[in-house]
């Protein structure tokens, strides 16, 4: 499913525009975002959690010449999902 289809899905659902859906869908990734970055984790029960990892530094390798680089530390986000999330998968 991609952003459209979740916005026709949210139209359908709540009876409102394909603009105000969008909007919702907007403003609910806007708050995620905002609380991953603020928190450092977005818990909704029921659903899952986004939370921020760091990765270390690393070596890895170039596929095309085989040389050896370093691959700086980063953070990232990751989603683990809720208990109701995977009973439903």
């Amino acid at each position: 499913m991609n952003k459209m289809q979740l916005v026709e899905e949210v139209m359908k659902s709540t009876g409102t525009s394909r603009a105000q859906a969008e909007r919702t869908i907007n403003a609910v990734i806007a708050a995620i975002k905002k609380g991953v970055k603020k928190d450092k984790k977005v818990q909704i029960v029921g659903f899952g959690t986004f939370s921020v990892r760091t990765r270390k530094k690393r070596q890895g390798r170039n596929p095309r010449t085989g040389e050896t680089i370093d691959i700086p530390a980063s953070k990232t986000v990751a989603f683990k999902a809720g208990k109701s999330l995977k009973d439903e998968l």
